[in-house]
């Protein structure tokens, strides 16, 4: 299971060809396709309920070292997070009696 993280730097964005900066920048607003965008009117807001972030406990555990190098294989950063999604995998597996 790989589990990709992106985030953008504001200060430091991707580059983008001459081609299609200049394709970007020949188009007006009326151009810009917006039919696939869904409506985030304040309505819809209104049913969002903001919730605290539940704290997840530090667990200090022993592992084989050759798991510990599978997850790490992928991508040593985050690696921890991976061995916790398929714990809860399992988890939500045993729970649904699949």
């Amino acid at each position: 299971m790989k589990i990709t993280k992106f985030s953008l730097d504001p200060e430091n964005p991707p580059s983008l060809s001459e081609e299609t900066r200049k394709r970007l920048d020949a188009m007006s607003d009326e151009d810009i396709d917006l039919s696939d965008i869904p409506d985030n009117s304040d309505k819809e807001w209104k049913r969002v309920i903001p919730r605290q972030a539940v704290p997840k406990p530090t667990v200090t555990m022993r592992v084989d070292e050759a798991v510990i190098a599978h997850f790490k294989a992928e991508d040593p950063k985050g690696y921890t997070a991976r061995m916790a999604a398929v714990l809860r995998a399992y988890v939500d597996a045993q729970q649904t009696g699949a």
